[in-house]
């Protein structure tokens, strides 16, 4: 068992994690995506630390643009660097080429049905109750008997 001081600041840590979480689920969209598979999920979840870190790691080359109503800060929190990451990535470039354009796309062949996506059991946490209308004939079962 820990000690009461451990605890204690097991228990005030407690709140960073919260922060973090949403954080993670407001502005990194954690939970916006709609994955099909358990592994892609799990892989999606496992990117949420590595771009905190990279938020941290970038705080120190980005240049603080703060909006109308925000005042200016020295040290520049997740969500701040987050703001102004767009101008980062547009002074390191990419190392694609940009897309050339090609006309309308043809789209889908006539009469092609893309196949639907798999579909998973429901998973209950409880029982089902039983229908008013079985449990009455039940009733009437043993009373007739």
């Amino acid at each position: 068992m820990p000690t009461l001081d451990e605890l204690w600041h097991k228990y005030l840590r407690r709140f960073a994690l919260e922060h973090w979480y949403r954080f993670a689920k407001q502005r990194l969209h954690w939970t916006q995506p709609q994955l099909s598979s358990t592994q892609a999920a799990e892989r999606w979840s496992d990117l949420m630390p590595l771009l905190t870190w990279q938020l941290w790691l970038a705080r120190v080359a980005c240049i603080d643009s703060p909006l109308p109503w925000q005042s200016t800060q020295d040290k520049l929190s997740p969500g701040r660097v987050a703001q102004a990451f767009p101008l980062i990535l547009a002074a390191i470039g990419t190392p694609a080429e940009p897309p050339k354009t090609r006309g309308k796309s043809p789209g889908r062949i006539p009469g092609h049905q893309p196949s639907p996506r798999p579909t998973y059991p429901t998973v209950k946490k409880r029982a089902s109750k039983k229908l008013k209308a079985e449990e009455s004939l039940n009733k009437a079962d043993s009373t007739a008997a």
